[in-house]
């Protein structure tokens, strides 16, 4: 299965596309990487350590479930749409920050999908030689408008 980086898959340009490479993408789940460092897409949200803060986790988990939207989408041709983060459940970190250097994988499990909610589990593993560390892990709440919503929200309309 060819991928492309995943910012073909995100409506978001630079410098927000906070992952690197899309390493698979199924029915169910997608699996995404970044390298923390100050040559990768995330040296703009570094702290002074070339640390990336470990609230980042949410972002990036999203981030991935918008990959798993935009590589299904591009399967019939649709360009990346626009999704909402109605929330996150459980979402737990235990580190502060991603280290300097540190290789992250960001998994993503549906959970429920239907015509425009969806729930995700989502998990966060720092790349080690053995065994991955988990290092972030949670829950979250997608909404997917279409586009006259998407319109109405933009603007503030209320029917």
């Amino acid at each position: 299965m060819s991928m492309l980086s995943a910012g073909q898959y995100l409506p978001h340009e630079s410098p927000m596309v906070l992952l690197d490479k899309v390493i698979s993408v199924t029915a169910e789940t997608a699996l995404c990487s970044v390298v923390v460092s100050e040559n990768s897409v995330l040296a703009p949200f570094l702290n002074e350590r070339g640390a990336l803060p470990a609230w980042y986790a949410i972002e990036l988990i999203a981030q991935t479930v918008g990959v798993w939207s935009g590589w299904h989408g591009a399967q019939s041709g649709e360009p990346p749409q626009v999704g909402m983060l109605l929330g996150g459940r459980a979402l737990k970190t235990s580190v502060p920050e991603f280290a300097a250097g540190s290789e992250l994988f960001i998994s993503v499990l549906m959970v429920l999908c239907d015509e425009k909610l969806a729930s995700f589990e989502g998990v966060i593993c720092i790349k080690q030689e053995k065994d991955n560390l988990q290092v972030a892990k949670g829950r979250l709440n997608t909404y997917q408008p279409d586009k006259d919503e998407l319109i109405k929200l933009i603007q503030g309309k209320q029917e």
